[in-house]
Order: structure tokens, then sequence, then C-alpha cells
């Protein structure tokens, strides 16, 4: 049994926790430590803050996920002031051994070694995900998370990518309508402008223009809950277009991988678990003309770990661990 920090570095939030590896794969995460990152002044005092609040020594191994890509000497991720220098994590941190991933990835990583009680069912067969083949997963947040893994029975590899920049494709009117509202904004409109958390407002800006309507629509979260609430009508239909967006979004997605299930994941996904169930999404992931047939043999599950990125930190190191030791 080996014990090592699990840390998930996002724009708001710093989560910190205790995670066990045995075999190569996590068994155990410990209770969480969320701290505000506007108060903390880099990665390495929030780090030895969550030191104090053991207040014993911290493992000198780690999984850390960040919200942006791992590439180049600095790292910045938004929202975020702080400057994230990959090569000087063990020296600031005490780490003798650690892998740093995306924060998407992170999230591949836990579905890949999560239980399988850690899902719900969304559509598509009520198979469990394969043990062999492509899973995609499609997360909406602050903007639109793609992963997908490539599994080969206890073994398998995590592909980043940036799918949630594909372009933004309209399927009826009404989304005509929205996509020629968007292009006027952006030069180019790709999906995440739709299927994320600010998507929700371009989606109800776009539909008050229809309706004719001056609206001041705030910040995204005030206008998440009044769609969720059901207190605005105009809020309330504009989600039920993300959903509809989400599904078709997901289903490209599966069909550009070659995927054999989907996972839906990130906290807006979690948030919409009733919701999704509820509305076009299925009708959409499956809807794509001659590949209609293949679609619907695909299970498309939602991932309910309350910390996936967290968790798939773990993963993350357990993984890097396992190819790093040599077969006896």
């Amino acid at each position: 049994m080996m014990e090592i920090v699990a840390a998930d570095i996002g724009g708001t939030h710093a989560r910190f926790a205790l995670a066990q590896i045995e075999d190569h794969r996590v068994v155990a995460l410990g209770e969480p430590v969320v701290l505000k990152t506007a108060e903390h002044g880099s990665l390495q005092l929030a780090w030895e803050a969550f030191g104090r609040s053991l207040d014993r020594p911290l493992p000198r191994a780690a999984g850390i996920a960040v919200a942006t890509p791992i590439q180049g000497e600095v790292l910045k991720l938004t929202n975020n002031p702080w400057i994230i220098r990959p090569a000087l994590i063990p020296e600031k941190l005490g780490l003798d051994s650690h892998v740093l991933v995306n924060d998407f990835g992170a999230v591949a990583h836990a579905v890949a070694q999560l239980d399988e009680g850690c899902f719900n069912h969304l559509c598509g067969p009520e198979d469990p995900l394969p043990r062999t083949g492509i899973v995609s997963i499609v997360g909406p947040g602050t903007g639109l998370g793609v992963a997908q893994i490539v599994r080969s029975g206890a073994n398998y590899s995590v592909v980043e990518n940036e799918g949630g920049h594909i372009a933004f494709a309209a399927l009826d009117v009404l989304e005509d309508v929205i996509l020629a509202y968007l292009r006027k904004r952006y030069l180019r409109v790709s999906v995440e402008r739709v299927v994320s958390g600010p998507g929700l407002v371009n989606i109800y800006e776009a539909l008050a223009s229809v309706e004719g309507r001056a609206v001041h629509t705030g910040d995204d979260k005030a206008l998440w809950t009044a769609a969720l609430e059901g207190v605005d009508s105009l809020a309330a239909a504009a989600l039920d277009r993300f959903c509809l967006s989400l599904g078709s979004a997901a289903g490209d997605i599966a069909l550009a991988h070659g995927a054999h299930a989907v996972v839906i994941a990130g906290g807006l996904g979690l948030r919409l678990a009733d919701r999704i169930a509820r509305s076009g999404f299925s009708q959409r992931f499956v809807a794509k003309g001659r590949f209609e047939a293949r679609m619907e043999r695909l299970p498309v599950k939602l991932v309910t770990h309350p910390q996936p990125g967290l968790f798939g930190a773990a993963a993350a190191f357990a993984q890097d661990h396992a190819q790093r030791v040599p077969a006896l």
C-alpha cells in the first residue's frame, strides 16, 4: 500500500486529499480539503496550507491535475493567477515522484478506474463499460472537456484532446438562428460556445432575440439556477436546447473517436442527471443518419463520483507508477 497526495487545481478552488494506491490502482480517497485559490498566493502556499490542516508531514509522492493543457515550461490557469513551472514542482512541493495531468485527462483516468457503481445509465444498452475498446468522455463545465480511453483488459491509455472545439452543427431552424446570432459575436462558433456553462447564456440571449426581448443575464450561476428551478421560462427553454446540443455533440465525438461507450462527466453533467434522462438527449445522440443503428448500440453513462478530478489525479499517478515499476 502506498500513500500519495491527490490535487485538483482549478480556477476558483484547489482540492487536496490523501489517496491510497495498491496494485497500481486507487483503493481509497480521503476526505477532500477545498481551498479558495484567491486566498493563497501560489500552489506551494496552498499545498503547505493543506499540510497544516492535517498536522502531519505530507507524502513525498503526488498526482496533480491542473485546469490547463500540460505544455511548455510555464503553466497559466484560466481565472487563477498562479504560475506553475512543472520543472520546479519536486523542489517546491518536496516530492520524490509525481504525475502532472490536465484536469479533464484526470477525469478520464477516474472513469478508467472507478467501479461500475459510480456510473448511472443514461441511454443505450444497460451494459457495463467495455473492458476492451474506446470510451469517449465528454464533460460540460467552464468549457467542454473531451478525452478518450483506449482499454485493453486491465490496461488502458488516456488520450486528451480538444474535441470541444469542433464546430457547432445546427440541426433545425431554431439552431440555425442560434448559430447566426453567435456568428455575430465569434469569428468561429465552436460547440463549447453552446455546450458549456457560459453556453447556456449564449443560448438564452439568442432565444431572447427570437422573442424580441431585451434581457440582462447577469452571471452564469444565476441563470443556471433559474433554468433548473424553472422560474424563468426563457431560461428553461435554453436549458432544453442545451440538453439537445449536448446529445448531438456527444454523438459526434463518439463517432469521431470510434467509441464503444460514452461517459458524461463534469459538475454540470451531474447537476443535469435527471434532466438529461427526460430531455431529447438520447434522440439527438443517435441521430447520425446512416450510423443510427451503430449509435443505438452504445451505452451512455454519467459518472457520479463526487470528486472525479481528485480520484483521477491519484489514478494517473497509479498508472504511471505501474509503468515505471519493472516486471519481476
